[in-house]
């Protein structure tokens, strides 16, 4: 089989690395890719956005599955385009990435099929918004900008004039770009712990893939900005057999089947950004496509082989699939970033102590924002890399990590030091929110119902 990958950061490098381990993997090809695609796969001079040079090359080189790593060329209906054209793609269409594209369509589809979400307002206009937010009484309130934003288009605000100025940097300034700024979600504030889910889905059957915990925000005890992630932990113990049941029958089957009676046909992921309260789980956002830097810990832990549950997905057969096992070991990913992220960082600094990263026992670096300079690796963006490590405990995964990430330099790097500290507070949390004990060591099990195509 051949197969091409759009893409260019650290879930493409994660897709890749784990396809080209496929004995049914003829030929592997990522476009555009970056410095560490290039050791799995052939990177091509084709932009992800290049719908037209994608869709030719695919013909000129006999391409059987094209697997869609971002956002925004499914928004624009890359998938749509390939299936027209008789190619099998993993990815939604373009009224399947709404999900994502829009944060008050996903907000319609959710009050539509009764799936529990935080309350929310819509605005069209800067004025009205501030106006909403001077009269509020509960504080925080979140201010959430309407379209993609990379993952920084949510702000957590402590008080009305924190919000004004958000709501002026996303429809005024247009920082985070003009469909991003056209309209806003004010949305109520979640307490709880939040986790993500990803759910594998042609349309009739659905994977449900393990759970993973992220870190959205760029310093650590969660402050500051949000990024598109710092960091990524699974499995998550604090999310036990009661919680999961409760994330699969309340929030992952009927936002499958929500899908379906919207009239959309999906052959992608859903994944599911979610808020554990003491009132259940509640969706946060949907994506429709692989996390960054879920992704890295995911395809670490997944021990078969993930292409023919991709081909199958992509051809509507993923109901003959049997369900995949799960590595049970603990997997810590810490995200190197450059000075200055989420904002504008520098470019083009030279990477050293890669390959000594990876002379650490069971890590795998993943490569983001690099590309290949010369003999080497440089920065090529604000989140470089992704240090991904293995071990039966939670505390050796994480040693490892920063044992590994210690080794690399770059001018300006840092990175969060609390990725996975917190694993026992988080399940003393989520127990109190759910209201039940769990029961100590009780982990995820990746027997029924999470992990069967048939759920």
């Amino acid at each position: 089989m051949k197969v091409l990958v759009v893409g260019s950061g650290g879930r493409e490098h994660a897709l890749c690395w784990k396809i080209a381990q496929s004995p049914d993997c003829e030929a592997l090809f990522c476009a555009p890719g970056n410095g560490g695609t290039a050791n799995v796969a052939t990177n091509l001079d084709i932009s992800a956005m290049d719908t037209a040079g994608v869709l030719g090359f695919c013909k000129e080189e006999g391409i059987n599955l094209v697997v869609i790593g971002p956002e925004d060329p499914l928004c624009a209906g890359m998938a749509d385009d390939l299936r027209k054209a008789g190619i099998s793609c993993f990815g939604p269409g373009a009224a399947g990435a709404r999900l994502e594209g829009s944060k008050s369509y996903t907000k319609e589809v959710l009050e539509r099929h009764r799936i529990p979400t935080a309350t929310y307002r819509r605005f069209d206009r800067s004025g009205e918004a501030k106006d909403y937010l001077n009269a509020c009484m509960v504080w925080p309130q979140v201010v959430k900008a309407d379209g993609l934003a990379g993952g920084k288009g949510v702000f957590i605000c402590q008080a009305p004039a924190e919000a004004c100025s958000a709501v002026d940097a996303v429809m005024e300034e247009r920082r985070l770009g003009e469909a991003a700024g056209a309209s806003i979600i004010i949305e109520e504030f979640l307490e709880g712990e939040e986790c993500s889910v990803f759910a594998i889905t042609d349309g009739e059957a659905i994977l449900i893939l393990e759970p993973v915990v992220d870190h959205k925000q760029v310093g650590e005890g969660d402050t500051g900005p949000n990024t598109g992630g710092m960091g990524v932990y699974s499995p998550a113990p604090s999310l036990g057999q009661r919680v999961l049941r409760q994330i699969e029958q309340r929030v992952v089957i009927p936002s499958v089947h929500a899908i379906c009676r919207e009239g959309i046909e999906f052959r992608g992921v859903l994944f599911i950004g979610l808020m554990l309260t003491e009132s259940g789980p509640k969706v946060l956002e949907y994506n429709v496509r692989f996390g960054d830097p879920e992704t890295q810990a995911l395809v670490r832990r997944f021990s078969g082989d993930l292409l023919p549950y991709l081909a199958a997905t992509a051809n509507g057969k993923l109901e003959g699939m049997d369900p995949p096992e799960w590595d049970k070991r603990f997997t810590v990913g810490v995200v190197g970033a450059s000075e200055g992220y989420p904002g504008e960082c520098g470019k083009g600094g030279r990477i050293e102590g890669l390959a000594e990263a990876e002379a650490v026992e069971d890590v795998v670096v993943f490569h983001a924002g690099t590309t290949p300079s010369g003999d080497g690796i440089a920065t090529a963006g604000g989140r470089v890399l992704c240090v991904s490590s293995m071990a039966s405990d939670m505390e050796t995964a994480r040693e490892r990590a920063y044992e590994a990430y210690d080794r690399i330099q770059w001018a300006g790097k840092f990175c969060r030091r609390d990725i996975g500290g917190r694993v026992e507070a988080r399940r003393t949390r989520v127990a109190e929110l759910m209201g039940s004990k769990l029961e100590h060591g009780e982990v995820f099990d990746s027997s029924l119902p999470f992990g069967d195509p048939h759920s």
